[in-house]
């Protein structure tokens, strides 16, 4: 078992503060109550996503080459803007500039603090305990989850302003800007100095380990698998918004509360209990990853469980039945955070440490062009024909893609094993 030393506290800290984002339970209720259509609030996700896939190799490699504490105080420092620009927003190109400082922020701390990580581990001789000590930190990011949705919805209740907790947001932004600026320096990476050497050079060097490390058939398909989930996770997961207030409308023993403080109360109370169940699967995700014989088919069953859990979802949803509809729809929230440890400590098996920050990128890379995707997808049905119908076509869509992608995983395998002598 792994010592709960200094460190381990302070990247919990981490997870606990980045996770304090006071909007976020909120954001497509503000962003609608703002006048966007569900097709446009796709096209700003879609936007964000594609902008962080542009950036998010070029990131990884920053962080490899200059160091990993310069490209997290990069990225938060992006955060930040963003919020501000958030707050000011009343217009449609206003959150395209919002959102792409937060696709910056989001391109330069994916992937690198989990590098981060996995370089303490390293360190102290830890290797084999990954999976349960990037579950544990990432329980803490789900209890600032939990926690920010219960502080934004009683914030919201009692003033009845929802962007103001974009401003709010900035507050422990720059306590964790603080706590990444006083990382120890070994956490840069392994036996590097980074910046001393030319970035061309050094360049030249991560990407030629890079481009060697994923021609491992076992890595490319946990990164897909990885990231094909993820993405239908980042699709969908707002979207509980709209449900939720729609159920706050239906209740009558709100019916004397404004439709603002109505979605504040339920928002803050449900996102509060999902998020504390997210941070125990995360926490459970070692425990977990032993019922089943090999990380491979706990990554399969896990992406067959999530993705019946949204059918069913839009199914109720479609009929109205809401309450059944956010109890399974929570399902997704669940299996994301006991699948997200698993798949990263398979990656952090098959990678070099030194350039474990770029293949983590990479992953997210991927994951972010699916996301972009299918929250497109899914904004433009919802539109057309509801939201319930919207999360059936975009689960069903996501279960024909995986199997599409496996399948061509398995022939190229094949074909690869039938030509050696």
């Amino acid at each position: 078992m792994f010592k709960k030393d200094i460190q381990y506290y302070r990247f919990c800290a981490y997870g606990f503060l980045k996770n304090l984002r006071f909007f976020e339970p909120f954001l497509i209720i503000i962003l609608h109550h703002e006048g966007l259509s569900f097709t446009q609030i796709g096209v700003l996700y879609a936007i964000r996503e594609i902008f962080r896939n542009i950036l998010e190799i070029p990131a990884g490699v920053f962080a490899d080459a200059f160091g990993r504490r310069k490209s997290m105080l990069l990225a938060f420092s992006s955060y930040i803007i963003s919020f501000v620009v958030f707050f000011m927003a009343g217009s449609f190109v206003l959150f395209i500039l919002a959102f792409l400082l937060y696709s910056v922020g989001d391109a330069f701390r994916t992937g690198t603090h989990k590098a981060m990580i996995f370089t303490h581990l390293e360190l102290n001789s830890w290797e084999k305990q990954k999976v349960s000590y990037y579950g544990h930190t990432r329980s803490w990011s789900q209890t600032g989850s939990a926690i920010s949705a219960l502080a934004a919805g009683l914030f919201i209740l009692f003033t009845g302003e929802y962007k103001i907790i974009f401003l709010l947001s900035c507050l422990p932004y720059l306590l964790d800007l603080i706590n990444l600026a006083t990382y120890p320096k070994s956490l840069d990476g392994i036996g590097r100095e980074p910046g001393k050497r030319k970035y061309l050079n050094e360049l030249i060097t991560t990407f030629r380990n890079f481009t060697k490390a994923f021609k491992s058939y076992e890595l490319r398909d946990t990164v897909l698998s990885i990231s094909t989930y993820t993405g239908y996770y980042k699709a969908v997961k707002d979207f509980i918004q709209p449900m939720i207030q729609a159920l706050a409308i239906s209740l009558p023993f709100l019916s004397v509360q404004s439709l603002e403080k109505r979605t504040a109360i339920l928002v803050g109370i449900i996102y509060f209990i999902l998020f504390l169940l997210s941070s125990l699967a995360a926490r459970k995700s070692g425990r977990i990853l032993k019922l089943f014989p090999n990380s491979r088919q706990a990554l399969n069953i896990t992406f067959a469980i999530g993705l019946a859990l949204g059918l069913a979802s839009g199914f109720f949803v479609h009929l109205n039945l809401l309450l059944p509809a956010l109890v399974l729809f929570s399902g997704i929230y669940l299996v994301q955070n006991v699948r997200k440890p698993i798949g990263i400590g398979k990656v952090a098996d098959h990678i070099d440490s030194k350039i474990l920050a770029s293949a983590l990128s990479a992953e997210s890379q991927a994951e972010t062009i699916f996301a972009a995707i299918f929250v497109l997808i899914l904004g433009i049905f919802t539109d057309l024909l509801g939201l319930g119908i919207g999360i059936l076509i975009l689960s069903l869509l996501v279960f024909l893609i995986n199997l599409l992608l496996r399948t061509i995983s398995r022939k190229e395998r094949q074909f690869s094993n039938s030509l050696i002598p």
